[in-house]
C-alpha cells in the first residue's frame, strides 16, 4: 500500500520509489498498445528489477501495476482474453511397472548417483513414477526447480524434486531471522525438497540419509549450472501422518517445528491443510546473514 502519502509503495520486498512511479505511469501512458505482459517487462527492464537467475522480475511488475491501478495511481488498458491450453493427463505405462525388488544394505550397490532428469522423454517417465508412487501424486512445480533420477547400477531407485519454497511459515521465517520485506525479496535463494520417492520394491538400508548427503554436496553447483545462482538453504515438510521424517534427521536437518496447517493462497486468504514438521539444511554457514541482507540480487554466486 502507499506509505505515509510519500507516494512510495512496497513489493515483492523492494521499495518504490515516487519517482520510480512517476516513471512507470510515464511509460504506461506512452506504451498503451502493449499487453500487460510486454508491458510488465519493459517497465521491469527500466527499474532493473530481476529476479534471483538473472531474468527480469516481470511477474512481480504486473502485480505492482495492478496494485497501483487499485490505488487509483494510474489506468492500465483492459486485459486481453487469451485462450489456456488444456491440461494433458499423465498416462500410466509398462515403462513405470514395478521393478524385481531390490533389498541389500547399502554398501552391496557398485554406485548410487543422482541424475538431473532432462528431455521430454525422461521428464514424462519421471512425472509417471511420481503419480504412479508417491501419495502427493504429481502436480507441477513452481519457482526455479529441478528433478532428478536416484540412480544406481541396478537401475533407478527412486525420484526427488526440488522446487520453489513456501511463501510464508511462521516457525522457519522465526528461525531464519528476515523481515517479511528481506523475505518476500530473498526467498527464492530457499528451495524445497517437494517430493522424495524411493521405489515401493527398493528396500536399501540408509539409502535415503544417503541420497540426502549427496544433494547437500552437489545441488549448489546444479542450480547455478540451471538457474545461475546458488541456493543457501534447504527446507522440506514431512506429514507425521505418514512418515517421521528419520532419514532427514540421519542426514543432519535441523527440525524447526510443525507448521500452523493452514496454507496461504494470498494475503488474506487461507486454507486448511494438516499440520506438517518442518526440516531445514542450510547450504553455507552465512544463510541467515545472506537471506537476512538487502542486496542479495540478480545471478549472486556464493
Amino acid at each position: 500500500m502507499l506509505e505515509n502519502g510519500t507516494g512510495s509503495i512496497i513489493q515483492c520486498g523492494r521499495k518504490i520509489s515516487d519517482q520510480e512511479i512517476e516513471q512507470i505511469k510515464e511509460t504506461v501512458e506512452l506504451c498503451w498498445r502493449l499487453s500487460r505482459y510486454e508491458l510488465a517487462r519493459t517497465i521491469a527492464e527500466n527499474l532493473g528489477w530481476y529476479t534471483a537467475s538473472g531474468s527480469l522480475k516481470v511477474d512481480a511488475c504486473v502485480k505492482l501495476l495492478e496494485k497501483l491501478q487499485a490505488e487509483g495511481v494510474l489506468q492500465l488498458a483492459e486485459k486481453r482474453c487469451l485462450s489456456k491450453p488444456n491440461k494433458r493427463s499423465i498416462p500410466i505405462t509398462p515403462r513405470s511397472a514395478p521393478a524385481a525388488d531390490i533389498d541389500c544394505k547399502l554398501k552391496q550397490l557398485d554406485f548410487v548417483k543422482l541424475q538431473i532428469v532432462s528431455g521430454a522423454q525422461e521428464t514424462k517417465l519421471w512425472q509417471e513414477y511420481v503419480k504412479r508412487y508417491h501419495y502427493l501424486g504429481y502436480k507441477k512445480p513452481f519457482g526455479y526447480y529441478l528433478h532428478y533420477f536416484i540412480g544406481s547400477d541396478r537401475g533407478i531407485l527412486g525420484c526427488m524434486l526440488f522446487s520453489g519454497a513456501a511463501k510464508s511459515i511462521g516457525v522457519r521465517d522465526r528461525w531464519i531471522g528476515w523481515t517479511p520485506a528481506q523475505r518476500l525479496r530473498n526467498l527464492a535463494w530457499v528451495i524445497n525438497n517437494s517430493r522424495f520417492l524411493i521405489f515401493p520394491w527398493v528396500k536399501v538400508t540408509n539409502l535415503a540419509s544417503h541420497v540426502l548427503g549427496q544433494i547437500h554436496k552437489h545441488i549448489r553447483e546444479h542450480f547455478k549450472q540451471r538457474w545461475g545462482f546458488c541456493p543457501v538453504l534447504l527446507e522440506t515438510f514431512v506429514d507425521p501422518q505418514h512418515y517421521r521424517g528419520i532419514c532427514y534427521q540421519a542426514a543432519n536437518w535441523r527440525y524447526l517445528g510443525m507448521t500452523s496447517g493452514l496454507g496461504l493462497v494470498r494475503q488474506g486468504k487461507s486454507y486448511a491443510t494438516s499440520a506438517k514438521k518442518i526440516f531445514v539444511k542450510p547450504l553455507v554457514k552465512e544463510y541467515r546473514q545472506l537471506l537476512c541482507c538487502e542486496d542479495l540480487v540478480g545471478r549472486t554466486v556464493l
